[in-house]
């Protein structure tokens, strides 16, 4: 099983619409995926794609759920992993009880191909536990400068704390390929001269309105939308993560 995580420097960079609609483009491929909401501060992943779940991670911190028990079909034949108020206990859960919500994750290892968290934004060292059990980190920037900037700031500290981490960058609304390549050169460039790394290119997920209606509808877009003009930039990224990357294996 393939564990991605996808992150932020800062909120409000369509991370999570994002985690949605690559999930989806996985299952759409034939992948067993299921995604789950890490979202430490906000977690909202059933609202915006219009999924109730019965159980949610609350009742697994409270020992009555499992997390495979909690799991809830969602758009495409996702599977979800809600968080709930149980996403604010785990914030506080302490090493023995977080290696036993761990330990779980583990076991569902023969279910699925891609376990995809779509974690909070910013630095918490919550947000870290998730990124250190990924096989792979997804960081999500746009063209905005205080994006770039975030999103270097946390590449930072994530290789000072994993310094084997295996990075991607996704550039999101963006006007076309040209713009996701100069904004992505400026991180890895920096990247390269202050923490002496590469980080991959992601890919690209350009502007589109549809992304704005999806939401009203809470609806994914690739469901709401799938003639949408970024809805083939969705696929393009997904297929790339099928592909094993390794350690300081570089794209520009």
């Amino acid at each position: 099983m393939r564990t991605i995580a996808l992150t932020s420097g800062k909120g409000g960079v369509g991370k999570t619409s994002i985690s949605i609609n690559i999930a989806i483009a996985l299952t759409r491929m034939g992948k067993r995926v299921a995604l789950f909401d890490a979202d430490l501060q906000l977690a909202n992943i059933d609202v915006m794609v219009g999924c109730h779940s019965e159980y949610n991670l609350q009742h697994v911190l409270n020992g009555e759920k499992t997390l495979r028990e909690i799991m809830t079909p969602g758009p495409a034949g996702i599977s979800l992993v809600t968080g709930g108020s149980g996403v604010s206990q785990l914030i506080h859960a302490g090493p023995k009880r977080m290696a036993t919500f761990f330990s779980q994750i583990d076991e569902l290892e023969e279910d699925f191909e891609f376990l995809i968290y779509d974690t909070a934004a910013g630095l918490d060292n919550r947000v870290f536990a998730f990124l250190k059990r990924a096989d792979e980190t997804l960081v999500v920037a746009t063209p905005d400068a205080t994006s770039i900037t975030d999103a270097y700031a946390l590449i930072k500290v994530l290789y000072r704390r994993e310094p084997d981490a295996i990075v991607r960058v996704i550039v999101n609304r963006v006007r076309n390929e040209q713009e996701a390549r100069s904004v992505f050169r400026v991180i890895k460039n920096t990247a390269h001269e202050y923490l002496d790394t590469d980080i991959l290119y992601g890919g690209s997920i350009r502007y589109d309105a549809a992304f704005d209606d999806s939401m009203r509808e809470r609806r994914a877009l690739l469901e709401a939308f799938p003639n949408a003009k970024c809805a083939a930039d969705f696929e393009t990224v997904a297929r790339e993560l099928c592909i094993p990357v390794y350690r300081n294996t570089s794209a520009a």
